[in-house]
């Protein structure tokens, strides 16, 4: 027996909705927050049509016209991944890699039953990257994508959990999941579900959460840690795997903890060192404890935490020759705007962003303030030359990419 099948039919949200109630789950972004995020699985049938954003054709193109490498794609079969010697080989005259897609071994071993898997889809097919962008700027955390091709009947992994949460998006054909709740809710990115091997597979065998077969259209959003397995049915199976890499309370405390670390640093008494005999240390444990609680107070992690943030994703594509032509035809009409998903942060009088930082003036900090809604500006409206100056940063790009 199966526990009642959960989620909606999605009626395709409301005017101005963001991607979440839009394309995903039919849910407001604070009804989600409240009812949904990181508590429960929740399945949305007729979520969204996502031909515009991948499909068969694509996966096509990836494989065997893009010259793509590993890591961006991984082949499974039978519950475990491959070796990638059985499906690269060398690029031919003109470039010397030696482990580029194979498509031939990958046609052949696909038709034997192996799921093709496409990673980080975000940086080589451009509709998802969008996608990705977007549900990324709303939830306030990194976002990712890997597209799954299994063929008939095949399942590629067995059940497991993923330690970051995923909106399974079903492209093509139908896919029966099996999902299951926690072994180990809220697992950190270093506890695999490896770590609790006979526990998910004892979970597995018991009653499911849910147990569907998703069509195309249909969302499957799970948090990290609930565990899951997928298997085709009777045609070819293409899903993309939204992944939300979280943000967690613990990371905000190892930053935090780093933080009052670079307080200790200028504490004399903290960098002394301990006294000569097997049991000094322990002397001293509750003079240092007393100081590190007072530096965690102290202490600011915010700069640490925006770094850390910064490091987890890359800004919006930035194309050279177009951004050389901004640059050259720069009039007091040019329209521009601030580069997507930079992540800029002002500190005093300098902002950090993905690409680097800048310090400014007072009044030029009034103006490049202005810019960090995004909204499009005219050159002239900034001022040529700290236009320029930010065009050439690539902080600014011209307005329409």
């Amino acid at each position: 027996m199966t526990a009642p099948r959960t989620g909606f039919r999605n009626p395709g949200g409301s005017a101005g909705a963001g991607i979440l109630e839009s394309r995903l789950t039919g849910l407001a972004l604070e009804e989600f927050a409240h009812k949904v995020w990181s508590r429960t699985a929740l399945l949305t049938t007729a979520a969204s049509d996502f031909s515009d954003v991948f499909g068969a054709d694509a996966v096509d193109e990836l494989v065997s016209g893009r010259g793509l490498r590993t890591p961006f794609l991984r082949v499974a079969k039978d519950g475990a991944v491959l070796p990638e010697s059985s499906y690269t080989s060398p690029a031919g005259v003109g470039a010397t890699i030696a482990d580029q897609l194979d498509d031939t071994a990958l046609w052949r071993l696909f038709a034997d039953g192996a799921t093709l898997v496409l990673q980080a889809l975000q940086r080589t097919w451009a509709p998802v990257g969008d996608l990705c962008a977007e549900l990324s700027a709303e939830l306030g955390h990194p976002v990712q994508a890997n597209a799954y091709i299994t063929p008939p009947l095949n399942r590629g992994f067995d059940d497991h959990y993923d330690v970051h949460d995923v909106f399974v998006v079903q492209i093509q054909g139908r896919k029966r999941w099996l999902v299951h709740e926690p072994v180990h809710r809220d697992p950190l990115r270093d506890q695999p579900w490896t770590d609790r091997r006979e526990a998910v597979a004892e979970a597995a065998r018991g009653p499911a959460y849910i147990d569907t077969v998703l069509e195309p259209g249909d969302v499957l959003y799970l948090p990290r840690g609930w565990l899951h397995a997928a298997e085709a049915q009777g045609e070819v199976s293409v899903h993309l795997t939204l992944g939300v890499h979280v943000w967690t309370r613990y990371a905000l405390a190892e930053r935090l903890a780093e933080a009052a670390l670079d307080v200790l640093r200028d504490d004399p008494e903290a960098r002394a060192s301990l006294p000569l005999g097997d049991a000094a240390w322990t002397d001293a444990v509750d003079g240092i404890r007393e100081r590190l609680t007072a530096a965690v107070a102290e202490a600011d992690p915010a700069p640490l935490f925006h770094r850390a943030r910064r490091g987890q994703a890359r800004p919006a594509p930035l194309g050279p020759l177009a951004q050389l032509a901004a640059v050259d035809t720069l009039d007091a009409q040019s329209p521009v705007r601030l580069r997507a998903a930079l992540e800029a942060r002002w500190e005093g009088t300098r902002l950090t962003t993905r690409v680097g930082w800048l310090d400014f003036s007072e009044s030029d900090r009034a103006t490049v303030n202005g810019l960090l809604d995004g909204e499009v500006r005219t050159a002239g409206d900034i001022g040529l030359a700290l236009a320029e100056r930010l065009l050439r940063a690539g902080v600014l790009v011209p307005a329409g990419r």
